[in-house]
């Protein structure tokens, strides 16, 4: 149906996040090349600057990353960054994929799931024209198949143009993939199709990852130095087994020192010699310590060394202010030796002031150490406490690489506050967990955290507050609030203090029900839970407001409110397409359905253009590039009694003058029915 829109000059409202040209106003300037470093159970408190040093000063053993604590100086400190969940397989895959644990697909314990066939980072920025790259662990290749052919989402199908590393997650737990190494064999470690474990004697990761990416870059730069690269340098260090190198680092760093790439049989790098699992750094041999803390120290201490080569690599390639780099963790800091005796995080205190290991929502496993740096770009020596989370990248980059971030996204750019432009982020944090063990029951802890059940686990901010929940049974379980800002340790729980906590109290139990999607493979004891209804301030009249834009995205695009005017807005009278001739037509629907009974509801729809579709923040429906259901799908949602807002996005992908686009919806009383929607009359 051609239907016209009715024109409202004051019905103007909604549009697209675009983002302005970042790098200057001459077009002729490069977007930046990009390198996300992802450790694997590094602690808050492992870095220096952000607690070592303290310790230091306060006389108690301590371990030392010099170089981070100077790109720290150089950059900016993200004090609150969150991962999505205390464990790696989640964590990575909200990273890729821009999407929270309310709606991601690899959710719990789901180790070497098949990462979606969606937007990622890596496919977004090869859609900006970037080189892709994924050296080091990966974890989320599919259950199936043991080869880059049979594997269903091996990173080169999921947009890398390259990849090196381990593929499993497990295999990431012996850092010497050519030996035996305490309980742990030999491992597979792939270069693309090839399979080159057999080649790596003596190699350790931390510096094998490192001499990759160092010659990747170096060929990159050599080979194609107009076109920017995005890698994803995801260490498998200092996650257990204990393993250390088997020589000093190299001195220097950059072209002519640190690790080098060899590439030959028996000595691919530089340093694959000398007696593997051996070297202990000079600084910490000789303390009295227990040979497991002497062991993780030099494993941070060796990342720390990798950062500096890489930064040391990129001055000498004319490239350092061309380049951001992020520095993170996947999940707080672990309990494991895997073979090597007795170890906990104590002894450094590795979660910092805060209580909480690995698997655990309190602070200490879930913020993690991040690190943001680009010179001239970034201000340096500052430090922001705004809560962010690994979901926030995605939509950072795509802003940065000058395209719209996808609407599905959870995720808020980051730049406003990268640039110093903004101190408040406007992000959300929401982090589901489920496993069946208990917190450690470290004196450092607080008494009531210790050997807590920790069953399933909700997070969420709120008005500046954490609200958190251990081994849930029930949604009407409270949840313990928490200013973090000042109070990292979580000593005081606020909740029921007074009314504000009160009120803030039944405002997060709504807010957790609006944000997430059930999922049948990580159940949740609220999966049931009517979405609460909403009171509209003002009078609901029948239609629903859209606004229309001719803006150049290859998906549909995230909207932001406020940014860009609408070439036109105005109501219709139900969900209708429009037809344009035009592939950067974007259409935004906005309004509220009606809920006459509280019940199950399902939807479903019929289009031929992108569509992506929320209620409340949960979303509902994604039929977009680059993994289209095929233009048709149905979901089901339980829905409180009364009006829910919801926003559609469209976009056509091939201009016609059939465009097609109907949801219907079917549940008590109704029988798939066209979806009722009303606006706010003025």
């Amino acid at each position: 149906m051609n239907c016209k829109l009715i024109v409202y000059s004051f019905l103007i409202f909604g549009s697209l996040s675009i983002p302005n040209r970042l790098l200057g106003s001459n077009q002729a300037d490069k977007k930046p090349n990009i390198i996300f470093i992802l450790t694997d159970d590094l602690g808050y408190g492992d870095l220096g600057i952000l607690y070592q040093n303290r310790r230091k000063a306060e006389g108690k053993p301590y371990h030392s990353t010099p170089n981070l604590d100077k790109m720290a100086a150089e950059g900016m400190i993200l004090g609150r960054h969150y991962v999505p969940a205390p464990v790696c397989a989640p964590s990575r895959a909200t990273l890729l994929l821009g999407l929270h644990q309310g709606h991601a697909e690899i959710r719990n314990n789901q180790f070497d799931k098949a990462l979606p066939q969606n937007h990622n980072l890596a496919t977004v920025l090869k859609e900006a024209g970037y080189a892709t790259a994924l050296i080091g662990k990966y974890g989320l290749q599919g259950l199936e198949g043991d080869s880059p052919a049979s594997w269903e989402a091996y990173p080169t199908k999921r947009g890398f143009d390259y990849f090196f590393g381990y593929v499993r997650h497990r295999d990431g737990h012996n850092h010497y993939p050519a030996h035996d190494v305490a309980n742990r064999g030999p491992m597979e470690l792939w270069d693309g199709n090839q399979e080159i474990s057999a080649d790596l004697a003596g190699s350790y990761t931390t510096d094998l990852f490192t001499a990759r990416a160092k010659k990747y870059i170096q060929d990159h730069k050599k080979s194609n130095p107009d076109q920017p690269f995005f890698m994803y340098l995801a260490y498998d260090t200092p996650h257990a087994g204990l393993e250390i190198p088997s020589m000093p680092y190299p001195s220097a760093g950059g072209t002519d020192g640190g690790v080098q790439f060899i590439g030959e049989k028996g000595n691919y790098i530089n340093t694959a010699n000398g007696e593997v699992n051996s070297y202990i750094h000079p600084d910490y041999r000789n303390e009295d310590w227990p040979e497991v803390q002497q062991r993780f120290a030099t494993m941070v201490r060796r990342i720390d060394n990798a950062v500096a080569d890489l930064i040391h690599l990129l001055q000498d390639l004319d490239i350092d202010e061309q380049t951001l780099i992020v520095f993170t963790s996947d999940n707080g800091p672990h309990h494991e030796s895997y073979g090597y005796g007795d170890y906990d995080p104590t002894f450094f205190e590795s979660f910092g002031v805060m209580d909480g290991t690995k698997r655990d929502t309190w602070e200490g496993g879930i913020r993690v150490p991040a690190l943001v740096r680009w010179p001239g770009k970034i201000p340096e020596g500052i430090r922001n406490d705004s809560p962010s989370g690994f979901h926030d990248w995605l939509p950072t980059f795509a802003e940065i690489s000058d395209l719209p971030a996808p609407a599905n996204t959870d995720g808020r750019s980051l730049w406003p506050i990268l640039s110093g432009n903004k101190t408040e982020h406007e992000g959300k944090v929401y982090i589901e967990y489920q496993v069946n063990n208990k917190t450690k029951s470290y004196e450092a802890f607080e008494a009531t955290k210790r050997d807590q059940r920790r069953g399933e686990m909700q997070v969420l901010y709120l008005n500046g507050y954490k609200g958190i929940r251990y081994n849930i049974t029930s949604h009407e379980d409270d949840f313990g609030i928490y200013d973090t800002q000042n109070d990292p340790g979580e000593t005081r729980n606020l909740a029921g203090t007074n009314g504000e906590f009160v009120r803030l109290q039944e405002e997060m139990k709504k807010t957790v029900l609006r944000w997430r999607r059930y999922n049948a493979s990580a159940e949740r004891p609220y999966d049931q839970e009517p979405v609460p209804a909403i009171s509209p301030e003002g009078r609901m009249v029948a239609g629903i407001m859209v606004s229309e834009f001719n803006i150049p995205s290859p998906w549909v695009p995230f909207i932001r409110r406020g940014s860009v005017t609408p070439n036109e807005s105005g109501i219709l009278p139900h969900i209708e397409a429009i037809n344009r001739a035009t592939e950067d037509n974007v259409m935004v629907y906005e309004g509220f359905v009606k809920v006459p009974r509280t019940g199950e509801y399902e939807f479903s729809y019929q289009t031929n253009q992108g569509l992506v579709m929320h209620v409340h923040e949960a979303l509902l429906l994604d039929d977009d590039h680059p993994s289209p259901s095929g233009g048709s799908g149905k979901t089901r949602l339980v829905l409180e009694e009364g009006y829910h807002p919801i926003r559609i996005v469209t976009k056509i992908e091939a201009p016609s003058q059939n465009q097609v686009l109907e949801i219907r919806w079917s549940g008590s009383g109704i029988q798939n029915e066209p979806l009722p929607v009303f606006h706010l009359g003025s």
